[in-house]
């Protein structure tokens, strides 16, 4: 009851929009290979406002490089903190001042936070125990660059 209290509370009762959320819980789950996460998780990004296959591609890449494709200030900047809080933990100065610089408030920074951080919990789960996954074995609508 607490991990669907947590999770749901994450999902469910934030200020952050769908788009935003949902590429942070990808891109988590791409970073760690949680396939049955991002199975999960795909649909609902793809099915968030003015979200298009064109933004997909960038969230479905594992090295972005500094090409943000066609993502929106917003958008890049969580994509951005949440690869740096996935892949090496302690966020450098100009990703999180990028989080501000595009205008959101620290009720969305932690939020944007601890919904990296949640599902950083969930992915490694899931991964570790194999549950749900088919470990090495990525879905099509997965990865683009390995």
């Amino acid at each position: 009851m607490g991990w669907n209290s947590l999770l749901g509370a994450i999902r469910t009762r934030g200020i952050l929009s769908s788009d935003l959320r949902e590429i942070i819980i990808c891109r988590v789950a791409l970073i760690n290979r949680a396939w049955f996460e991002w199975e999960h998780h795909l649909p609902i990004l793809q099915r968030s406002d003015d979200f298009t296959d064109d933004m997909l591609e960038v969230v479905r890449r594992v090295d972005t490089t500094d090409d943000r494709g066609t993502l929106n200030d917003k958008q890049w900047s969580v994509l951005r903190y949440t690869d740096a809080m996935t892949k090496i933990v302690k966020v450098p100065d100009d990703i999180f001042t990028g989080l501000q610089r595009v205008g959101f408030n620290e009720q969305e920074i932690v939020e944007i936070s601890v919904t990296a951080a949640a599902y950083n919990m969930v992915s490694r789960f899931l991964v570790a125990l194999d549950i749900g996954e088919v470990n090495e074995k990525p879905p099509t609508s997965a990865l683009q660059d390995e």
